[in-house]
């Protein structure tokens, strides 16, 4: 869909409004619910941009006022005032239209899917769980300002500090295209707090990004390639933790990925959740790998996003956060560890336009 093709948005919300209002439309309760996601995403859009084209109206309008206001012999005070407004106005009308125009970019196959986020704690042995705990708090406070939902599906806590690991399904608009530029290794240098001569340490983490399947899409797996575990669900939750063997591990032999999930209810519903996430993977593996069927894909990929970090957080003895692709970088990194990443986000998107 094309964000400023309005013609075509607004003929697609009629065809969908008519198949709403079609008997048994609700018959097929998880088809009918894409449907509505569709619809509401839809009528957003073109409310942005009618809200966007009144917002430039008004400045062109402020800009005439001033201009009569001025003729009419104005205080330089008053006319003052009013040209503050209309800067004010065209800056968030500017910022409003590159956020509309950033979407444009995400022309991914995947990008409008919702997201299945991995964190991995790296070297680094405590420190590095820390951190990667402390990732898991960056992006879902950055899921909360964008007012996606996040539902958790893995996390396995450590017994002295942090996370070993989490995975975790973000669901919202083009998620997948904001989230998948941030797959990769993170790299964090602070003055370690668990270290008692404090020493600055680095310490890594690694997150993947896949993009969530929708259930029509047919992915064939040979369940001879599959080695499938079943253990004991920890991590936080404390006597409200399922004590049942019901947390479900399934090994791709032929690639070594390894996929965890133990929030489900059930042991059932744990292996379906496992499944869907190693397809997922397994298809976006064999997109990048160019081979058209799952059965081509061979070699060790546990480890296939590990290598040199795509971005730096420091600590001490300065603050700095930089991306290496792309050369941002901001001193602030308070605000990015309470979830402000979007400008590191659009930057990689505008790279990959230019």
């Amino acid at each position: 869909m094309n964000l400023f093709d309005l013609a075509y948005i607004e003929a697609e919300l009629e065809r969908t409004n008519r198949e709403i209002e079609q008997d048994g439309f609700w018959n097929n309760l998880e088809y009918a619910q894409k449907v509505m996601r569709e619809k509401k995403g839809m009528e957003d859009t073109l409310a942005e941009y009618h809200g966007l084209d009144k917002s430039l109206n008004d400045v062109a309008e402020l800009i005439e006022l001033a201009e009569m206001e001025e003729e009419a012999g104005a205080s330089a005070e008053d006319l003052e005032l009013m040209v503050t407004e209309i800067q004010e106005l065209f800056a968030a009308s500017k910022e409003h239209l590159e956020e509309m125009r950033l979407r444009t970019l995400l022309t991914g196959k995947y990008d409008h899917n919702n997201a299945i986020v991995s964190i991995h704690a790296g070297t680094g042995g405590v420190d590095a769980m820390d951190w990667a705990e402390m990732l898991l708090r960056m992006y879902t406070r950055w899921c909360d300002k964008k007012g996606y939902s996040v539902k958790m599906l893995d996390l396995q806590d450590d017994t002295e500090a942090g996370i070993k690991s989490a995975t975790f399904l973000v669901e919202g608009d083009n998620v997948y295209g904001y989230l998948k530029n941030e797959k990769g290794v993170h790299r964090l240098v602070r003055i370690s707090p668990f270290n008692s001569a404090g020493k600055r340490q680095t310490s890594f983490a690694q997150l993947d990004v896949t993009p969530e399947l929708d259930d029509d899409i047919s992915v064939e797996i040979d369940p001879e390639d599959l080695r499938i575990d079943t253990y004991r669900s920890s991590g936080a939750g404390g006597q409200h933790v399922n004590k049942t063997d019901s947390a479900i591990r399934i090994t791709h032999l032929p690639t070594n990925i390894v996929v965890t999930c133990q929030n489900e209810r059930s042991q059932h519903q744990n292996k379906d959740m496992a499944m869907k996430i190693l397809k997922a993977r397994l298809t976006e593996l064999a997109e990048q790998e160019h081979k058209e069927n799952l059965k081509e894909l061979k070699g060790d990929y546990s480890m296939n996003t590990w290598g040199s970090q795509i971005r730096s957080y420091v600590f001490q003895p300065y603050t700095m956060v930089k991306d290496h692709r792309t050369g941002a970088e901001t001193a602030n990194v308070q605000a990015v560890m309470d979830g402000d990443i979007d400008y590191f986000i659009n930057e990689k998107l505008k790279f990959k336009e230019e």
